[in-house]
């Protein structure tokens, strides 16, 4: 197998965040429906099984109409520490969010990565870009998170607008419940 370095997009961000406030923003479908995706995207998450094992079926819906069927598996899910899944319609790709707590936040490591480098030197581009972009919403959604958890005080600097809604859709579990 061709090293993980030829056929990855790894890329990270330093949030002002502790870990368990990162992935709450990961762990709630609600809350993952706001920033999942590249810039002008949205979701409707129709499952969302957060363990290891458990499903994710979400539409994305792109800022040019269409609609973008995404079938995935939780291969991992360690509570704030890793969020891993494998993407398994289209672009077959396994994609690991690791949360490092470090002085003055939590790092998140981002790493993306394609069944071989052929495949992923065709999209690299689109990739790069949308990885950025979607840390870019993670971190709004995780500062509008710990915004709504610590109010502004009357008198003081004004509340950030809130974030685009998402569409989301009653979702369920093997286990039937949300």
């Amino acid at each position: 197998m061709e090293p993980i370095e030829t056929r990855s997009d790894s890329r990270s961000k330093m949030l002002t965040a502790t870990a368990p406030e990162v992935f709450a923003a990961m762990s709630d479908p609600i809350r993952v429906a706001k920033w999942w995706g590249p810039a002008g995207f949205t979701n409707t998450i129709h499952q969302f099984d957060f363990r290891s094992g458990g499903k994710w079926l979400l539409t994305m819906q792109g800022p040019d109409g269409k609609n973008y069927p995404n079938e995935s598996r939780f291969t991992r899910v360690i509570a704030n520490q890793v969020f891993e899944i494998e993407h398994l319609n289209g672009h077959h790709f396994l994609l690991t969010i690791e949360l490092v707590p470090k002085d003055g936040g939590t790092e998140v490591k981002w790493r993306q990565t394609f069944d071989t480098a052929e495949h992923y030197d065709r999209i690299a581009q689109f990739v790069a870009l949308a990885n950025e972009q979607n840390l870019e919403r993670l971190a709004a959604e995780v500062q509008h998170g710990k915004n709504a958890a610590h109010p502004a005080i009357e008198g003081s600097a004004q509340e950030p607008a809130p974030l685009a809604a998402p569409h989301v859709t009653p979702w369920a579990s093997q286990a039937g419940q949300p």
